[in-house]
């Protein structure tokens, strides 16, 4: 992992990473920690499912911890834009596909928000990418697995 690499963040995406890290830090590495004190109760570690069990659960917990805390050092929140004339990050756009023939919205975010089947495109994807910068009414074309496709903007908001 780049532990330097500027994350992009939204301010609401930004807030909810904070609240993970304390709820992690606050409830969830003292809860793992009495699963492993309550395990190692139970003797011999060797053959101990609920040790290993603990033990695991908190490998993962600390590897969230160190994540989160690595986005929120390197975050860079997205100013809202209020004008509606540009696709820039932040945004909501309604496009039209032209090769499936439907309107898709997706909203445009850093990589660490995207969520494709959610609604939220990287704006270091091709389609993000080929977006930015994009009025109402103009046609991008990106070229995807599926091929080059055609996009054109209804609607930015």
């Amino acid at each position: 992992m780049t532990e330097n690499k500027e994350v992009i963040l939204s301010k609401e995406y930004y807030e909810k990473l904070k609240d993970e890290l304390e709820f992690l830090k606050t409830k969830r590495r003292p809860e793992i920690a009495e699963k492993i004190k309550v395990a190692r109760a139970f003797g011999d570690l060797s053959e101990n499912a609920e040790y290993d069990e603990a033990k695991n659960e908190q490998a993962e917990v600390e590897e969230r911890i160190a994540k989160v805390e690595n986005m929120i050092r390197n975050a860079k929140t997205i100013e809202e834009d209020t004008s509606s004339d540009v696709v820039s990050l932040g945004k909501i756009v309604k496009i039209h596909d032209e090769k499936y023939n439907e309107d898709l919205e997706y909203k445009i975010v850093g990589t660490a928000e995207a969520s494709p089947f959610d609604g939220r495109i990287s704006n270091e994807s091709p389609v993000g990418s080929a977006l930015l910068g994009a009025k109402i009414g103009q046609t991008v074309e990106t070229e995807t697995p599926q091929g080059i496709l055609k996009y054109t903007v209804l609607e930015i908001k």
